[in-house]
């Protein structure tokens, strides 16, 4: 049994990277795997300083709920990441959270497995994988750390994955297989 972390990165009301998100949750849960799910609807996340004192102190001297959120990383086995994707990138949510989680960089994470949903306004290929590239380049500060699967899903309109149950099985099946 594995400790999986699920943060939806979506602010939007009916996001369909979290509908999305959820599936992943219970193909997991189905698993047997422990599995806490983190939304940044109302979290506070306040922007890098760049000022590296979380290299010394091991988490960041801004008080907001991104230390809590950095916490809960580095003590899973799983993270997955679930995003809109905002012209050809992930959500600024999720790179703010990811920049400020730089304090893992010199700790002892456990986390070796990453997941990535993404949902786009349209199904081109590159919508498709350009937060791939994003997601890796972080991953690559991280030994043994690799992307073990994604979903990736064209749907504009708030809830409309609803309405797609191939994509909502993928989703499922990945949380399963983890």
């Amino acid at each position: 049994m594995k400790k999986v972390l699920i943060i939806s990165t979506s602010i939007r009301n009916g996001s369909n990277s979290e509908i999305l998100a959820r599936e992943t949750e219970k193909g997991a849960k189905e698993k047997g795997h422990e599995v806490e799910f983190i939304s940044l609807k109302d979290k506070e996340i306040k922007f890098c300083k760049g000022c590296f004192a979380c290299q010394k102190l091991g988490k960041c001297v801004i008080k907001d709920d991104a230390n809590d959120i950095t916490e809960k990383i580095k003590n899973s086995d799983v993270i997955v990441w679930a995003t809109p994707v905002y012209y050809y990138e992930m959500s600024g949510q999720m790179k703010t959270l990811i920049d400020r989680a730089n304090s893992l960089f010199s700790s002892d994470y456990k986390f070796k497995e990453v997941y990535v949903i993404t949902t786009s306004g349209e199904d081109s290929e590159q919508a498709k994988t350009c937060v791939l590239a994003g997601v890796q380049g972080w991953i690559d500060c991280f030994d043994g750390v690799k992307i073990c699967g994604n979903v990736a899903a064209a749907a504009n309109d708030a809830n409309e994955i609803k309405n797609m149950p191939e994509l909502l099985k993928q989703a499922f099946d990945m949380g399963k297989n983890i």
